[in-house]
Order: C-alpha cells, then sequence, then structure tokens
C-alpha cells in the first residue's frame, strides 16, 4: 500500500483573506513522505505538477487536519479531485475517539516525546521574508511527526496527549485502527500518460 503522508504551508493567513475557508489561502509548500520510497520531499507552489503524478499513485493519504484544511486547499490547485482518495486524518480520528479535537504538538508530546519545531504562523513570516529553507524545514519536520504518530497508533491501537485539565496526567486516545490500511479504489489517472 502506497502511503503519502503531507503537510502544507501557506503563503499568507485567514485575516490576510478575509475568510475562513483553506481554499482562499495560497500555498508555499507542500511536504510529502512516499512509504513507496521512503523519502521526504517539498514541492513550491509552483513545482506542483511534479506532485500530482505520486499523488495520483498513492493508496492512502495520512494528514493531521487534512480532510478539513490540506486537500481542498491542494485541490484549488489540482484538476481532478484528490478527495477520491482514500484519506486518514489523525486529528478526525483523534476527535471521533475524544469527541473533541487536541493540537498536534500536544499529542506528539505525550506520544512521542517530541515537539514541533515551530508553527504555522512562523512559516509565513518566513514566507515574507523570503526564508523558503526554514519553511520546508519546519513542513518536513511535521510530516516526520504526522508519519510517525499514525504508525505508532497502528502498532498499538492509541495515541496519548497531556490533559492539562488533570494537572498534566498523560492520557490514552484509544483508536480503531483496523481498517485503516485497507484499500480503496480511486481510479485517479488525470496527469498519467494515457
Amino acid at each position: 500500500m502506497r502511503k503519502i503522508t503531507f503537510d502544507i504551508e501557506t503563503r499568507n493567513i485567514f485575516q490576510d483573506v478575509n475568510s475562513t475557508d483553506s481554499t482562499a489561502l495560497d500555498i508555499s509548500v507542500v511536504c510529502i513522505h512516499d512509504s513507496l520510497t521512503d523519502t521526504y520531499s517539498s514541492y513550491l507552489q509552483e513545482d506542483l505538477p511534479k506532485l500530482w503524478p505520486i499523488l495520483e499513485q498513492a493508496d492512502m493519504f495520512i494528514t493531521f487536519n487534512g480532510d478539513h484544511f490540506d486537500i481542498p486547499l491542494l485541490n484549488k490547485y489540482y484538476s481532478g479531485d484528490l478527495g477520491k482518495i482514500k484519506s486518514l486524518d489523525l486529528l478526525v480520528e483523534v476527535r471521533n475517539s475524544l469527541g473533541r479535537r487536541i493540537k498536534l504538538d500536544t499529542i506528539a508530546e505525550a506520544t512521542l516525546d517530541t515537539k514541533k519545531s515551530g508553527h504555522g504562523l512562523q512559516a509565513v513570516e518566513w514566507w515574507k521574508t523570503g526564508e523558503i529553507d526554514k519553511i520546508i524545514k519546519y513542513c518536513i519536520e511535521d510530516v516526520k511527526i504526522t508519519k510517525q504518530l499514525y504508525d505508532y497508533a497502528l502498532a498499538y491501537g492509541k495515541l496519548k496527549y497531556k490533559d492539562l485539565g488533570i494537572g498534566g496526567a498523560i492520557k490514552d486516545i484509544k483508536l480503531d485502527t483496523t481498517h485503516w490500511e485497507t484499500k480503496k479504489d480511486s481510479g485517479m489517472t488525470f496527469t498519467l500518460p494515457f
């Protein structure tokens, strides 16, 4: 099963575009991990045509908040519908289990004993100052964390978080992973040769 774990950073924020719709934003970079090659790579907005054939061959996308944010935003640039490819959004899985959303950083710290290297607002500032390498490094780190959380959940059937409401106790987020890697026929061929 070919899994593409990915994350997107933007050139602007919702306040800049007077909207809460992710498709109103502009992509600065998309970073991915491709399970077929076990490699990480990055694509600036102008490089997206190189990304489409990789995404079209994926059996599944793995994201954190991708169903709500990343996939709709990426679809703005794509001639087909990336929503036809199976998506495993870890934030959706967490919300379905706990009944609420939890930040990626909170889950990563409790589960993996690691923290994110920054936040999305910093990435927008780096874009404005031309520090593209910093954006790519930050985005790839988020992809690595997302991939590690997926692998952990698949292995143990849970993730963890620090519950600040009860003195910072580490609590489990039980997840049903039995169907995570079941293939779904996507039939994506929009940029592949016929």
